[in-house]
Order: C-alpha cells, then structure tokens, then sequence
C-alpha cells in the first residue's frame, strides 16, 4: 500500500487538479473544469493512506453507491491510471495523450445524429447529437459528452465498441 505522502504526490502531479485541505488532514482535489456538476475527483484522501477516487462515469469500474472507488491498496500505476479515467470522465473532450490523435475514419461523411455502438460483453452505448454536442450514453445514463464526432469516435474505439 502507498503512504499518503506517495498517494499525495501522485494526485499532484495531474495538472488538472486543485487541491482542497478539509478537516482532519484529509484532502480532496478538484477537477475545476469539469464538464458536469461533479468537480470532486479525489474525496477525503486521510493521512492513514484511505481516501477514494470518483469513478462514477467511468466504464467497467466497479463503485458505491456515490460512485467512488477506494483507493487504500491501489499501487502507483493503478492510481494514475483511474485518476486519468475519472478526469477524463468528467471533461467535455477527452484529455488527450502527447501522441498526435488518429485520423478519424469517418472523415469525409456525414455523421448521423444517431448511432449505437457495441462493446465489449455486447454492452451497448448510443451516440447521440444535441444541442450541439455529440453524448455517449449506456441506457439512459450520460458516459459523456464531446464538442465533435471524431472525438466521440475516437473514444468509443479506444473502448472497443464498433458501430451496430
């Protein structure tokens, strides 16, 4: 298990994120420009190494009923990789990695205002455009949203889903 000096050096190291000391040397951490109402990306992270990771759009990860995940025995990688996931959960584009983006496959047509997509587990998402944003959606609830198609596919392929 990671100290909480380990853990809190992590954390800071996402530039994304603003720290907020609360009551008995917890911290959280914000995730200012949030896409959604949820800001809080890491909730009460203790000085005994307990604290949790909002998880709650993030696809395949098991939380609460708050949607957070318990981070008391992550290792360092399994901490970055699930705060990159819950950040980018919570953007309205993806954060994208130094690598330069795939082109799209799609380019040169015209997307549909609708479209479902399957996944892994024939999990189904459907890719709807409103109010001029492309929203992923499982059932009826939002995964995210994107301010163009390429975005929105190049997300749902990085996730394994193909169209229907």
């Amino acid at each position: 298990m990671l100290s909480f000096d380990q853990k809190l050096s992590i954390i800071q190291s996402f530039a994304e994120l603003t720290q907020h000391n609360v009551s008995l040397g917890r911290v959280n951490f914000h995730f200012e420009d949030s896409a959604h109402e949820k800001k809080t990306v890491i909730y009460h992270l203790h000085p005994n190494g307990n604290g949790f990771v909002f998880a709650g759009l993030v696809n395949g990860v098991t939380t609460d009923d708050k949607g957070m995940v318990n981070i008391r025995d992550y290792n360092e990688a399994e901490l970055r990789a699930l705060i990159m996931k819950s950040i980018t959960s919570l953007a309205t584009t993806p954060r994208l990695s130094a690598a330069a983006p795939a082109k799209s496959k799609s380019a040169g047509r015209k997307p549909p205002k609708k479209e479902t997509w399957v996944g892994p587990d024939n999990a189904t998402l459907t890719l709807l455009f409103e109010d001029d944003l492309w929203y992923v959606y499982a059932g009826l609830s939002l995964e995210s949203a994107f301010e163009t198609y390429e975005e929105a596919e190049q997300y749902l392929e990085e996730e394994q889903f193909t169209r229907a």
